[in-house]
């Protein structure tokens, strides 16, 4: 709807009115505020400031307060309606108006009920100008009652089935949170199978055994009232298959019994919303929430489409596990079908809803202030829209206005469409200002009607005054716009349709009188040098209030010397306002704003700030807290550094109660002995001068449980890293901690990546106190910064932080040279200039080169020098040999050089020595060492660096060292340094040697020197390669040897000596002989037969006896004796186990001693026995003794008996083994059970026979060498 305000013409006929509304233009008009101080004795009607909600939810145990707040001059005076009748408040005790202002105050609390006073309330504020009202508001006290009593019966069901709990809240005011909790106020689990409804319903897809529990209780939280109510608990429980038989069993009949297969899947169905179509209407700009929940085995998944559209991108979310589709910020291009699709692997399901978005009237284009010079045209548009269609009506002073009538005669009022044009003959300016309520409309008392178009005259205007030049400015009249949306289907407004909803505007036309003539130039009315502080990302708005006639065009400029701004990136409005939609921090600067027209021009410079948005980094938490305890809420927030923070604490949107157990320590928020009247809404408040933020959390208290125990675990990473004071070499990092986990950070560590020369790669840069939470950084030139931040605690180091935003610092000189600077030759003719160059992150700019410098050190000459590239090397050609030179390197980039570098010396090339030295001395020190001596060779002649002396010496013949040479194996000793003498180890005994010494340098080996021969002396020998013993007999043994492998001089004669060992492995006297050197066998006669003996035997020279070599060897028993074979490499070893079970002798020995044993056990028998028979004395009659046993008539032994070489385990009867025991397990019937035993008995038939015992004598055991068998004088002893 459209005002538009025309310059009269005297001589323009009535009947022209309507041509002239179809070809008039639209002029635009000044959109400025007059200067206040025109503006200070300028009269004007009311315009409402600040009122109560249009649906006021009050709380019952508090005061009500309807607010209504107007501004005007005079001031002005206020009144009420409620339920569209004057309220009189002078007749109600209860209630009271605020002095200066139309707020109500009704005092409930004293005496009065809230729902007396619910109603549809509505201010006037009026004055000598005009009149204007507010809002309809709509009062109603919250309400939170009580849950139904209701008798809940436990819930049976089996294992698969879907189960819906109901909720069914009671109808409170607003309505209730719904949540599902368990006796120990946990929240009961939810997910795709488990989840909550719209509705507060609990439904399950299908059930599981673990879902039975007798504690499912429907919680209702009433925010207004801060109250929670608890519906009684609901009892759940899940059976199998074989406990619904159990039961059944007890009860009914065997034909009830379910079939022990397992739970049967089936396809989806929906629990909500029901049948396969439903409707749903929203309101424009709200929260669309659409809701499908389905039930089957295994659970359903749930996907959404749009028909014949797509879901919008950024403003559809998920909720609910994807139950729940809400779209924010619908729209009426969000209206059609959505389908909801519900999947298992049985099949799939799909409802429709069919979506309806309303809209109740908004504002398309809302009036604005206007400002008028003489003659022009003005417009007030007011469009507004709706779904469906709004109904717009106008008000002037709030008194509603009929359409005019046609036949009147036409004025400067004009009405067409949606607009209102109004024509009037101003004396210099009119201006319409607009107030937060309304559109502009013509006053009353209509003249004619066109159906779209209205005309009034000035002159029809009661209220308004003839304009006379003499009159100071006055107000011309508020007007209003009303716009109405019906409920019903019909176009008008019927005794049975309701406002759906209301839209107001209401615009302020004002005249003043011209002190100076028609024309002005321009003036700008903003302050000069204004300051605007603006929060990054919001826009900016930066005033350029100006005036003049004609009407002057304004510019805006940024900085000093910049260009005119333009549209493309800022928004210039009519009113001379610059706008910035999205300020960022290179927004920040100077602005001036230039106005022009012909009388001149005016300028004025306005300062734009960008500030950092203030954010709450960490929000107090939703807490469930004992009674007694302590709870603490943390709200961490982060806001510019430049502005002051103020950050306060509420409880229900009120003060903290003042008691000492509220403690606030910064973002802190910390509450002792928790008491059930401290459970609410506490809410953080974080406030700068530019913005304010807030973040809640709700306390519950309830009755003790068990405290879990802490979980304690390395802190979680720091987040929320922010550069600042960022200069050419230093910055601060600042970041928030995480959570510690239980225990205390004790320092942060601060690594940085340079992106630019090692991306990817992460250096220490420092570490700070686990307190801190900023750190300043030093900074070197030319690195594009990163940085992260890990936290320490005792239990370990954090996952770093995400990376900071990255900071390259600008360029600058390197701060260093390269290091590792040599000067060494190649070649004889050259230097080679070597450097380690610094990296990318020493470089500290591009363009990173090196100046090399160098000269003659014991010259006058300049220095010479050369810039390379980034490179490690320079070669300087045609140099002379081996002459020291002074060096330097010095590193530069684009922006300068580095300090000046150090002076290292170096060298050209090295050449091969010159001379040999000279007068080669040789010292014999003994057969195995020299001592050489050289004179050392002058320095000029070794043209190099000294290495040393090698000597070089190898073993020769006498008379053919020069024709052998070549083929000789030669040795080398090296000498470092300056040395003149030198130790040659190692040499061979009785050897011929020759020898030369050269000169080493750098670059190799100079001449050698003449050669020179020594000889060694003889030394001792080394052992004999081999000794063999042969030909043993029984009393002689013959010796084989080889002569040593290194004799070491002339071999005089070879020793032998020999001693022999007994069974003890004693040994005897030593036997000394000596052998001429020429003998390589030796028969040693005249030995005891059976015998062992060890020889010692070894080589003589002159110098002395060399090393021995050992063997053993033993003589035989007699001339049958047999050696066993050699073992190893060629050691004899005689035999010392002798077979004497085959000897004669000793053959009749043990017949004698078997018959004696026999003559023992009789007598034995007989005296035990005296005067009668037993049955063992006739068995032993009846039987031979086991114990004497034939020989064998192969060998010659006794039964059973073994050679010493046999390795078969003993038998019955048989000899003790080699190390003189006997084990009882080898032989239950052996004669150590007979006469060896401590107990030993008989016990053939039954009867008691008797009891022996002896004595066990053990030879002394010989070593492993020795196997021979017991003497004979050993067998008895072991009987006896």
């Amino acid at each position: 709807m459209q005002l538009k305000i025309m310059p009269r013409k005297k001589r323009l006929p009535a009947g022209r009115v309507a041509l002239i509304l179809f070809l008039c233009q639209m002029i635009s008009a000044l959109e400025v505020p007059l200067d206040p101080k025109l503006l200070e004795d300028l009269v004007q009607p009311p315009t409402i400031t600040q009122q109560s909600p249009k649906d006021y939810v009050i709380d019952p145990r508090e005061n009500i307060v309807i607010q209504c707040e107007a501004k005007g001059k005079p001031p002005p005076s206020f009144s009420w309606t409620r339920n569209g009748t004057h309220f009189d408040i002078d007749k109600d005790p209860l209630v009271t108006m605020k002095p200066g202002s139309g707020t109500l105050t009704i005092n409930i609390m004293s005496e009065g009920k809230a729902e007396t006073y619910e109603g549809v309330y509505q201010c006037t504020a009026r004055n000598e100008r005009g009149a204007a009202i507010s809002n309809n508001i709509v009062v109603r006290p919250s309400r939170s009652p009580l849950w139904t009593k209701e008798k809940l019966e436990p819930i049976t069901l089996r294992n698969g089935q879907s189960l819906v709990l109901p909720c069914r809240p009671p109808l409170g005011l607003p309505p209730p949170i719904i949540f599902w909790m368990d006796n120990s106020f946990q929240r009961l689990p939810q997910s795709e199978r488990v989840s909550q409804g719209l509705n507060g319903d609990l439904y399950f897809s299908n059930v599981l055994p673990e879902d039975t529990r007798e504690d499912y209780i429907c919680y209702a939280r009433f925010n207004h009232t801060q109250t929670i109510q608890q519906k009684q608990p609901i009892s759940v429980k899940v059976i199998s298959v074989d406990e619904l038989n159990d039961t059944i069993a007890a009860n009914l009949s065997d034909t009830e019994f379910y079939s022990a297969k397992p739970n049967r899947e089936r396809p989806p169905t929906f629990l909500t919303p029901e049948g396969n179509t439903s409707n749903k209407e929203e309101l424009r700009g709200n929260v669309l929430s659409l809701e499908c929940i389905a039930e089957g085995l295994p659970t359903p998944v749930i996907y959404w489409i749009k028909e014949d559209g797509t879901l919008p991108t950024n403003r559809t979310f998920y909720r609910n596990f994807k139950k729940t589709l809400q779209i924010i910020q619908v729209s009426e291009a969000d209206s059609g079908n959505y389908q909801c699709i519900a999947k298992n692997a049985l099949g799939a399901i799909h409802h429709t809803i069919s979506v309806t978005v309303k809209a109740a009237p908004y504002w398309i284009l809302a009036p604005q202030n206007l400002v008028l010079s003489p003659g022009e045209d003005g417009s007030l548009i007011c469009r507004a829209n709706g779904n469906p269609k709004p109904r717009i009506s106008w008000l002037s002073n709030g008194v509603p206005i009929e359409k005019p009538f046609k036949e009147q005669v036409p004025r400067p009022w004009l009405y067409a469409g949606h607009s209102i044009f109004a024509k009037f003959s101003l004396p210099k300016y009119a201006e319409v200002t607009s107030s937060n309520t309304g559109c502009c409309v013509p006053p009353r008392e209509p003249p004619f009607l066109d159906h779209s178009r209205l005309a009034r005259s000035q002159a029809s205007f009661p209220s308004l005054p003839p304009c006379r030049p003499e009159q100071s400015p006055r107000l011309l009249e508020l007007c209003t716009c009303r716009c109405f949306q019906q409920r019903g289907s019909g176009g008008g407004r019927g005794s049975g349709g309701g406002e759906a909803g209301l839209a107001r505007e209401s615009s302020l036309l004002r005249y003043t009188e011209a002190q100076n003539g028609p024309a002005e130039p321009p003036r700008i009315l903003t302050s000069a040098n204004t300051l605007y502080q603006v929060i990054a990302n919001r826009p900016a708005l930066l005033d350029c209030a100006f005036f003049g006639s004609p009407l002057p065009t304004i510019e805006w400029f940024k900085g000093a010397k910049g260009s005119a701004l333009r549209d493309d990136i800022y928004v210039l409005h009519e009113n001379g306002t610059l706008e910035i939609p999205v300020a960022q921090k290179d927004s920040t600067g100077t602005y001036t704003c230039v106005a022009r027209n012909k009388l001149g021009m005016a300028k004025n410079e306005v300062h734009l700030e960008i500030k950092d948005p203030t954010r709450i980094i960490k929000q107090p938490e939703y807490a469930v807290v004992q009674r007694g305890s302590t709870v603490s809420f943390e709200c961490k927030v982060k806001h510019d550094h430049t502005l002051t923070l103020t950050i306060t604490w509420l409880k229900d949107n009120g003060e903290l109660p003042s008691d000492g157990r509220f403690t606030v320590d910064k973002d802190h928020l910390e509450v002792a002995d928790v008491r059930d009247s401290d459970g609410g809404a506490y809410t953080c408040v974080a406030n700068t001068t530019l913005d304010m933020v807030s973040a809640s959390a709700v306390l519950s208290v309830v009755a003790p449980t068990p405290t879990p125990a802490p979980i304690y675990d390395v802190p979680n990473p720091p987040f929320d890293l922010e550069l600042t004071d960022r200069l050419d070499k230093s910055v601060q990092l600042s970041w928030t901690p995480g959570d510690d986990n239980n225990r205390p950070i004790t320092k942060f560590i601060i690594e940085y990546e340079d992106a630019m020369h090692e991306a990817g790669l992460w250096h220490h840069q420092t570490e700070v106190s686990g307190m801190q939470t900023t750190a300043q950084l030093k900074l070197s030139p030319y690195v594009n910064y990163s940085f992260r931040v890990m936290a320490v605690n005792s239990l370990g180091r954090s996952l770093p932080s995400e990376p900071s935003e990255q900071y390259l610092t600008k360029a600058a000189e390197p701060d260093t040279n390269p290091t590792a600077v040599e000067g060494l030759g190649s070649e004889p003719d050259n230097l080679v200039i070597t450097w380690k160059p610094l990296n990318g992150f020493e470089s500290n700019g591009p363009g990173l080169q090196y100046k090399v410098s160098w000269r003659q050190k014991d010259g006058d000459d300049e220095w010479a020098s050369v810039v390379v590239a980034n490179v490690s090397k320079y070669i300087v050609s045609g140099t002379p040999t081996f002459v020291p030179y002074l060096i330097k390197v010095q590193a530069l980039n684009d922006v300068g050089f580095a300090p000046e570098p150090a002076v290292v010396t170096g060298h050209s090339g090295e050449d091969l020595p010159m001379v040999a030295p000279g007068n080669v001395r040789v010292n014999v020190v003994n057969s195995t060492l020299a001592e050489v001596h050289w004179d050392p060779v002058p320095v000029k002649s070794i043209r190099g660096h000294l290495q040393g002396y090698r000597i070089y010496y190898w073993k020769a013949q006498e008379g053919s060292l020069k024709r052998n040479r070549r083929h000789i194996e030669k040795k080398i000793l090296t000498f470092q340094g300056s040395k003149t003498h030198g130790m040659l180890p190692g040499l061979e005994p009785f050897s011929h040697y020759a020898l030369n010494v050269r000169v080493v340098n750098g670059k190799g080996e100079g001449p050698a020197s003449p050669d020179r021969v020594f000889n060694t002396p003889e030394g001792v020998p080394s052992a004999p390669s081999s000794l063999k013993i042969i030909n043993p007999t029984l009393d002689s043994l013959t010796l084989e040897w080889d002569p040593p492998s290194r004799p070491n001089g002339i071999l005089t004669e070879y020793t032998l000596k020999y001693q022999p060992i007994n069974s003890t492995h004693e040994l005897g006297p030593l036997v000394d002989l000596k052998i001429p050197a020429n003998k390589t066998r030796w028969t040693l006669k005249n030995l005891n037969f059976s015998t062992r003996y060890k020889f010692y035997f070894y080589a003589q020279t002159a110098a002395g006896s060399g090393s021995q070599i050992t063997e053993e060897a033993v003589t035989t028993v007699d001339e049958a004796g047999i050696l066993p074979p050699d073992v190893g490499a060629g050691k004899a070893m005689a035999s010392r186990q002798v077979d004497i079970a085959t000897q004669g002798w000793f053959i009749g020995l043990m017949c004698a001693v078997a018959l004696l044993i026999l003559i023992l056990l009789i007598v034995c028998f007989i005296r035990r026995n005296k005067g009668g028979k037993y049955p063992v004395k006739e068995k032993e009659d009846a039987h031979a003794d086991p114990e004497i046993q034939p020989m064998k008539e192969d060998d010659g032994t006794f039964g059973e008996y073994s050679d010493a070489e046999d390795h078969k385990p003993l038998k019955k009867g048989s000899r003790t083994p080699s190390d003189r025991t006997v084990k009882k397990e080898d032989s239950d019937d052996s004669l150590v059970d007979y006469g060896e035993g401590v107990n030993g008995q008989f016990n053939e038939d039954g009867s008691f026979i008797g009891q022996y015992s002896g004595k066990k004598e053990k030879e002394p055991a010989e070593g492993n060498e020795s196997s021979e068998a017991p003497s004979p004088v050993n067998a008895m002893n072991s009987f006896v």
